[in-house]
């Protein structure tokens, strides 16, 4: 008989519930549910709407339940770095987006009491201005620890609101920028210094452990940040560069040890929990661009006939597709504008643009990565929504010249069913 596993993959902009089985030798999935996801405007500030995404949680499990009654076990995944604080049972609000401006005005105060290069030399964690660990500094400047007992990432979260278990998931951790790259536990040299309580970090669990139960189903932490099960579900050959490809970027290899070395710090990688490795990555901006350049210029044209414009432009301007005015702001062609020597004339202009400057910024990290790790490697796996668009691929391989490798599959998903597939630790 059948066993059947529920993945719940949320992502900045969308989320799916895809129940999985074992057949043929491999994972068959079937899409039962899927739901909206953005931030919204609340305060003068970019935060997630948790209500709704656990709404949309229950709503799935239920549609799963529906189809296939014998459900296993679940897990949810979700982009890292934010967290919902609890006081207690009882949430405290807002729950920040990452996308918010709100670290801006602390992150040298933080880098005054632990310098970055100390920072990246004990977490291996890459600069981002939203990083958790600047997110909670400006919490406890602004009074928002007073009486906090817990700080959940978003899918520990929406699973403790299933199980009434606060669990803390490793993969996801080490998004937060306060994890010790070498010991795998939160780093409380790092929380004392900067007078976060300490209380609020305790141990992490690992990958494949089951924390409790909802409606007769037993709820399993998956690699819970969502690029960790891609990665999980990636089916490389031997040791080879990836990009999880979708909101962002994340090109990286599997490495076997944590590289924190100068070198890797001012390249801007991170190293990131896997599955009994490192994930030796880096974030690059991502289809974010070019969904915002859509729903701007042609909200209401499908992506085939963007890509059919941009591959026959000429346009030959390109931008750091890294740079921080690309990173929320209110208008993106105007970002485009402002950066471009040569402002585009046509719609096609602004996504060959987009385009070309993804597929060099994806050259530029490999050749830090190789020249970082000492390795070369031949092809490249690009999974998630970008590995549909055949043109990028195309000027990625071109760019690269790697051999890509694009695999059209919900690998996060896969991945987080991989992890509970091959057994779950006890509670």
């Amino acid at each position: 008989m059948k066993k059947h596993y529920l993945a719940i993959d949320i992502g900045a902009s969308s989320g799916r519930h895809i129940v999985g089985w074992r057949e043929d030798g491999g994972v068959k999935t079937e899409e039962v549910y899927r739901f909206p996801n953005g931030v919204t405007e609340q305060d003068g500030h970019l935060v997630w709407d948790v209500d709704a995404l656990l709404s949309h949680v229950k709503e799935g499990i239920d549609r799963a339940l529906e189809r296939f009654p014998d459900i296993e076990s679940l897990s949810i995944d979700t982009w890292g770095v934010d967290y919902v604080l609890l006081r207690g049972d009882e949430e405290v609000r807002l729950c920040y987006a990452y996308r918010d401006s709100r670290t801006e005005a602390i992150i040298d105060a933080v880098h005054e009491k632990i310098p970055f290069e100390e920072l990246y030399a004990r977490t291996g964690c890459q600069f981002q201005p939203f990083n958790t660990i600047y997110q909670l500094y400006d919490d406890l400047q602004k009074g928002r620890l007073e009486g906090a007992t817990d700080f959940l990432m978003v899918p520990e979260y929406l699973m403790w609101k299933l199980t009434g278990v606060k669990a803390r998931e490793y993969t996801n951790a080490t998004t937060t920028g306060l994890v010790n790259a070498k010991t795998g536990s939160f780093d409380l040299e790092i929380t004392e210094r900067l007078g976060l309580p300490e209380k609020l970090f305790p141990s992490l669990s690992q990958p494949g452990t089951a924390i409790g139960e909802y409606k007769g189903i037993k709820v399993v932490l998956c690699a819970t940040h969502d690029t960790a099960s891609a990665v999980e579900g990636i089916p490389m050959e031997g040791e080879q560069l990836y990009i999880s490809s979708g909101t962002w970027s994340l090109l990286g290899v599997k490495s076997p040890v944590p590289l924190t070395d100068e070198n890797s710090r001012l390249a801007n990688y991170s190293n990131e929990g896997g599955v009994g490795y490192t994930r030796y990555q880096k974030n690059i901006m991502g289809m974010w661009i070019v969904n915002r350049l859509r729903d701007e210029l042609c909200s209401d044209k499908p992506f085939p006939d963007i890509v059919a414009e941009a591959e026959a432009s000429t346009f030959e301007g390109t931008v750091d597709a890294n740079a921080q005015c690309f990173l929320a702001p209110e208008s993106m062609k105007a970002a485009f504008d402002g950066t471009l020597s040569a402002r585009p004339e046509s719609t096609g202009d602004y996504f060959r643009c987009a385009y070309r400057s993804l597929a060099l910024s994806y050259r530029d990290a490999i050749r830090e990565l190789e020249a970082n790790t000492g390795k070369t490697y031949k092809k490249l796996y690009i999974v998630g929504g970008g590995a549909k668009n055949a043109f990028l691929n195309a000027l990625t391989q071109e760019a690269t010249g790697k051999e890509v490798v694009a695999l059209p599959i919900e690998a996060t998903a896969i991945g987080n069913l991989n992890i509970q597939m091959e057994g779950v630790l006890s509670c």
